[in-house]
């Protein structure tokens, strides 16, 4: 019998279980995957996210590992053949952003040591552990993510709305957004 899940996981998705089981609202703490999942929430505006993990190793591909010592030195050839790339969401903006958002990203960590410590300061190092019973009660963004989105845009990253902050939060574990009823709340409440 298959485990209970969080409603909004399509059990016959193999690869989204998969994300849901091992990776969502897991605490990440590493900078090149808290990158990685930054560039992805931004591409995934106003998309589906099983869209964007479909298409994840071929990002990986594209942008040579989110390495962001990398794709901060992308210029305007390297943005036209990633427009060029079927593997990706070929949006000129997200694209942009993201060499944008690598630069802001670069500056963070020269400034706080790390991006996680300037991120993970916001929540004084701890993730936030919420009790919803169904995915209803979940909300799109909080005042903690208006917060963080407002600075990020400050330091000059593109992308970065509240709504999709709270994404990213949620799929790198600040937040524990599963529900109540998920066999993976109380596995991912243990790690934090």
């Amino acid at each position: 019998m298959a485990p209970t899940r969080c409603t909004w996981v399509d059990p016959n998705h193999e690869l989204y279980c998969r994300y849901h089981d091992l990776e969502w609202g897991v605490p990440v703490k590493d900078d090149l995957t808290l990158f990685e999942f930054l560039i992805l929430e931004g591409a995934q505006a106003g998309l589906s996210w099983v869209t964007v993990l479909n298409k994840r190793e071929n990002y990986r591909e594209a942008f040579e590992g989110f390495v962001p010592e990398k794709v901060a030195r992308y210029d305007s050839l390297k943005e036209a053949e990633l427009l060029r790339n079927p593997g990706i969401i070929r949006n000129r903006l997200k694209i942009r952003a993201s060499v944008k958002n690598a630069r802001a990203f670069l500056a963070v960590q020269e400034q706080h040591g790390s991006f996680s410590n300037y991120l993970w300061d916001f929540v004084g190092g701890k993730p936030i552990q919420n009790s919803w019973n169904t995915i209803k009660e979940v909300p799109a963004k909080t005042e903690l993510s208006d917060r963080i989105s407002k600075d990020l845009k400050k330091k000059g990253f593109g992308f970065v709305g509240s709504t999709i902050i709270y994404a990213y939060l949620q799929a790198v574990g600040l937040v524990n957004d599963h529900t109540t009823d998920c066999f993976r709340y109380r596995e991912v409440k243990t790690i934090g």
